[in-house]
């Protein structure tokens, strides 16, 4: 009896634990868990910095499309005005680069901000220092334009070999700058028409000059030379100024651009030139 009464209450005990309230776990994140929202939010965080370091790429690369202000003359070779642009404006150009000099003269021009076509020969542009120069050249901002590979009389030449003289400057300032030249100018002002239709299929614009004279022998000094580039009969609204990669000229440059601002003229950007753009 006394055996049984304790069964039962046992019994009772354990019907009632079973029927209690259930005791509630703490409610805690997993250590998984945690990585995962912690893993978001820096996944969130570097996708918006990559969004940020994207558009400060896109507005750094979209560059301002120069206003086209100038037409070249075919008649004399000068550049006339397009609107309301300035018409009393020269433009510098300088063939034979990147000879000795090149380099020299486009910082004297960059520190003078004096904008200017600089005319390249691909035999000046074999080594790895000739391209070297050419691509701070142009990296100061000028513009590149093609004189041909050895400086022939294209008149003299074959249609094969004007084409390779031709193509093969375009491909070597491609390569070193990415953009091939602009611009056109053949030895001597010559031309043919074989020349002419290929400079036209490659996008350049075909430029001869107005005047030069700093390879005649009486303007071989930097004081004769910067006067007679701004006090010949030639000089004309427009002027197209031929000039060379030679030393007598890189002395007189900084004498001929800041006389002719002192003459009331300013310098024609070659990329404001029609047919270029």
């Amino acid at each position: 009896m006394k055996l049984t009464k304790w069964v039962i209450l046992a019994a009772l005990m354990l019907v009632l634990s079973a029927c209690g309230p259930e005791k509630e776990e703490p409610t805690t994140k997993s250590e998984s868990e945690e990585k995962i929202e912690v893993a978001d939010v820096e996944t969130a965080e570097e996708t918006e910095e990559e969004v940020e370091e994207t558009e400060e790429k896109v507005e750094e690369t979209v560059e301002e499309v120069p206003e086209i202000l100038y037409e070249l003359n075919e008649a004399n070779w000068t550049l006339k005005p397009i609107g309301a642009a300035n018409p009393k404006a020269v433009l510098l150009t300088i063939d034979d680069a990147p000879d000795k000099n090149a380099l020299e003269m486009a910082t004297t021009l960059k520190e003078l901000n004096a904008p200017a076509i600089f005319f390249v020969n691909g035999h000046f542009i074999d080594t790895d220092e000739e391209k070297a120069n050419l691509k701070a050249i142009y990296d100061m901002g000028f513009s590149i334009g093609n004189h041909t590979q050895t400086h022939v009389n294209l008149k003299d030449s074959s249609e094969e070999e004007q084409r390779v003289e031709i193509i093969r400057v375009n491909e070597t300032v491609e390569a070193v700058t990415g953009e091939k030249p602009k611009f056109f100018r053949a030895p001597f002002g010559v031309n043919t028409d074989y020349s002419r239709s290929l400079v036209q299929s490659e996008g350049m614009l075909l430029m001869n000059w107005t005047y030069g004279y700093d390879w005649e022998k009486q303007y071989m000094d930097a004081a004769s030379l910067t006067d007679i580039m701004l006090n010949t009969e030639y000089l004309t609204d427009g002027a197209n100024l031929l000039m060379h990669d030679r030393q007598w000229t890189a002395e007189a440059l900084t004498g001929i651009v800041e006389g002719f601002r002192a003459k009331g003229y300013d310098f024609i950007d070659p990329y404001t030139i029609k047919g270029i753009e």
